[in-house]
């Protein structure tokens, strides 16, 4: 049987309501690609709890399955072994359809290359996806706007993404994430177009959201400087954690 996504939520997999379930749990997770008939492991049985109100950061060198293990927490990419679940969702049993209104409803997405619409302003590229989820237009424009000033834009709401540099275009790509108030946001890669400057203002806005707003982030980078504002790094080399550190940013 199927569980169904929906506002109020399947019924979570932890029976204790007095101890919080993690936000995302991975037990055993594999994920085998073929390359040229030849297997490419590229998650070796991954064992992670986050819990919430963390800002992760999952780091390693190209290939050693960080984005991987991002795509599969968000319901993005498959995996060939093992359990993951968000918000207390077994993903494993979601069908196709189950798993893109898990995206919508729960997870925020902020991507390397921004992924905004070009011909859409920034208050119409955050507005869409609630747009999607059926919010009536008052309240899309009401709750764009809000998100937007959240993040110094608000006086750039009518400016496409040609109009703005790479900063605010990712500025906007997370107040399109956090409009629908996800249980998670997970960022793949947010810095590598930007320049150290940027960077840092753009990592010091996600910090402030997990630190004044309680989101949980997690984040799939090999710079450095990312690192060094999140509380948790997570090393991973050839699919595996490699090593787990906590840490005051």
């Amino acid at each position: 049987m199927t569980q169904s996504i929906s506002d109020s939520g399947p019924r979570p997999l932890a029976k204790d309501s007095s101890v919080k379930a993690p936000v995302v749990q991975c037990r055993g997770v594999k994920r085998i690609y073929q390359q040229q008939s030849i297997p490419v492991h590229a998650l070796r049985g991954v064992d992670l709890d986050i819990r919430e109100g963390e800002f992760v950061s999952l780091a390693g060198p190209s290939g050693s399955g960080k984005s991987t293990l991002l795509n599969s927490i968000g319901g993005l990419d498959g995996f060939d072994a093992g359990t993951v679940t968000v918000g207390g969702i077994d993903l494993g049993v979601l069908n196709s359809a189950e798993l893109a209104d898990l995206r919508l409803r729960k997870i925020g997405f902020v991507f390397q290359a921004y992924n905004l619409i070009p011909v859409l302003s920034a208050r119409e590229n955050v507005e869409f996806i609630l747009q999607l989820q059926g919010v009536p237009a008052q309240q899309r424009r009401e709750r764009a706007d809000d998100a937007l000033a959240s993040l110094g834009l608000g006086d750039h709401a009518h400016r496409r993404p040609g109009e703005l540099s790479g900063g605010q275009q990712q500025r906007v790509a997370i107040a399109r994430a956090i409009v629908t108030k996800p249980v998670l946001l997970l960022a793949d890669e947010p810095t590598a177009n930007l320049d150290s400057k940027t960077t840092s203002e753009l990592l010091a806005v996600l910090q402030q959201l997990n630190q004044q707003q309680g989101m949980t982030i997690v984040t799939a980078t090999h710079d450095p400087i990312v690192m060094g504002f999140t509380s948790r790094q997570i090393a991973m080399l050839d699919g595996e954690i490699h090593q787990d550190t906590m840490s005051t940013p």
